[in-house]
């Protein structure tokens, strides 16, 4: 719990660029992976003078940095791991997201000065596992995303006051047990509990009879076949006040692997719903259903309550396809701003003049605006940005404020 009585905002981001627009959006803490030993191996991932970086850009505005080392290490692992620990111990994270114990006691070694958190991997279930967790020396467990709310407050009835919940309350859901899937080794021969996770849990799914193989059975009577592992994503932005009750001292959302207009959507909207709570509960009730439409326009797999009022049903996975609903397509970040109000950008998505787009503010205010002229990476004269990542200048109807997200419907 911060100082102010509020939970923490605990925000993901997948490189620098991204760090800082949830700090700019509405964190109080993100989240971020080095190159190795987090469960992202797929996701940019930081450099040592990144993460340095960018915990320099949080700790300046009073914000926090965690890393995770949430591997299930192996022996080949060990050595390195102490290795990156020294390292990171040089340029001062506020919290390092640890579930391997062999990890854990390199850790307080190593670097007892940084605060070590229990991550959801280690199948934190029970006020036993806290406990142990906090005499061993941890600061906060991540819990499963299987347990309900009363099993929360159960635990936090248990527990010592300083012993901080933490608890993924919007992202995607795995389907197997607190993270633990074996699906992707089995298929791929990338492992999940080492960071290269291919999502199996997305792909079709038929039956096949032992004796009569290639003869594909749907699961269900449907000619597309069924994606029975595919979950909803959860989203509890309509629930904020059973999350404070249950004394949650961090809302963690999911998403390292997702981009800067996710991350600001997703801050900036429980930003917003946090705050309004704690100003007048009657003010956040008021508000409930703008907050779901905010917080609808990224990307997204429709949404769930996951396991927090009882187990799933049917009702929790979706069937027959496994795409994403899309509402705003991610244009870029507005960068520094010329002496004409031609702004700077990295192209994300291909645009036009004369496009009707709209500027996200970390406000909270949405801005629509005409694009009304564009530079190329060379200073010409264009209609269009057709190269993706291609840096641009561009002169909008109205000249944005640095970091603001530019995106257009979908």
């Amino acid at each position: 719990m911060l100082e102010n009585g509020k939970p923490e905002l605990l925000v993901p981001a997948s490189s620098l660029e991204v760090l800082k627009v949830a700090v700019i959006y509405g964190a109080d803490a993100v989240y971020i992976g080095g190159d190795l030993y987090g469960l992202r191996a797929k996701a940019k991932n930081f450099s040592m003078e990144e993460m340095g970086e960018g915990i320099a850009f949080a700790h300046a505005r009073g914000k926090r940095v965690f890393v995770t080392a949430n591997i299930t290490a192996h022996n080949r692992d060990l050595e390195g791991i102490r290795g990156y620990f020294h390292e990171l111990k040089e340029i001062g994270p506020d919290a390092l997201i640890i579930s391997d114990p062999g990890v854990f006691a390199i850790a307080r070694e190593v670097c007892p000065e940084i605060e070590v958190h229990i991550s959801t991997q280690a199948n934190n279930v029970n006020f036993g596992t806290y406990l142990f967790w906090h005499q061993q020396g941890a600061r906060r467990v991540v819990s499963a995303r299987e347990l309900t709310l009363e099993e929360i407050k159960e635990i936090r009835k248990n527990i010592p006051e300083e012993l901080e919940i933490e608890t993924f309350i919007h992202g995607a859901m795995c389907i197997s047990y607190s993270g633990r899937c074996l699906l992707s080794n089995y298929f791929t021969g990338r492992d999940a509990n080492l960071g290269a996770c291919t999502h199996p849990c997305r792909w079709k799914y038929y039956l096949m009879e032992e004796n009569r193989p290639g003869e594909y059975l749907p699961v269900e009577e449907n000619e597309r076949g069924t994606y029975i592992f595919n979950s909803k994503d959860l989203c509890m932005i309509e629930h904020i006040p059973d999350l404070v009750e249950a004394g949650i001292d961090s809302f963690k959302i999911e998403g390292r692997m997702k981009t800067a207009l996710y991350v600001a959507d997703v801050a900036r909207t429980y930003r917003q719903a946090i705050d309004d709570y704690f100003i007048s509960p009657e003010l956040y009730e008021s508000r409930r259903e703008y907050y779901l439409q905010e917080i609808s326009k990224c990307t997204y797999r429709q949404y769930t309550t996951g396991f927090f009022y009882g187990p799933t049903t049917y009702e929790s996975q979706i069937y027959d396809n496994s795409t994403y609903v899309k509402e705003y397509t991610y244009l870029g970040i507005a960068g520094e701003v010329d002496e004409k109000g031609f702004v700077e950008m990295e192209q994300k998505n291909k645009f036009c003049v004369g496009d009707r787009v709209e500027m996200m503010k970390p406000s909270g205010e949405n801005v629509s605006v005409t694009v009304e002229r564009m530079l190329d990476g060379q200073g010409r004269e264009t209609d269009s940005c057709p190269h993706p990542k291609e840096r641009i200048k561009v002169l909008f109807s109205q000249v944005p404020e640095t970091m603001d997200i530019i995106r257009v419907r979908a």
